[in-house]
């Protein structure tokens, strides 16, 4: 049986990824397409991925605010993925540890 000093401990070291997940956000992979500052007719592509919220994605929409604010590329489009790894309905918690040999 754990104290509750290793309980708390072990509450405290859940990832930052996971914690987001349980309260609704998915992860976000966008292939943001730019013009290159020196050769404006090029298109350079970088992938940004991150956990967000459908459907407003702020995370998303801050990242593309500081680029328009601070990089040189002007962008030319952006293609959004979306998907939720976890369900409200896949977790629940466990009262015990189960071991398999």
């Amino acid at each position: 049986m754990k104290s509750k000093a290793e309980e708390t401990h072990m509450v405290t070291t859940v990832s930052r990824g996971f914690r987001l997940q349980m309260e609704g956000y998915g992860l976000t992979t966008a292939e943001i397409h730019y013009h290159l500052p020196d050769h404006p007719s090029l298109l350079q592509l970088y992938v940004w991925q991150e956990y967000d919220l459908a459907p407003h994605f702020p995370e998303l929409k801050g990242f593309l605010g500081y680029w328009e604010r601070e990089l040189e590329g002007a962008l030319h489009s952006v293609r959004v993925a979306h998907h939720r790894l976890i369900e409200p309905s896949e977790w629940r918690a466990v009262d015990g540890v189960i071991a398999i040999h």
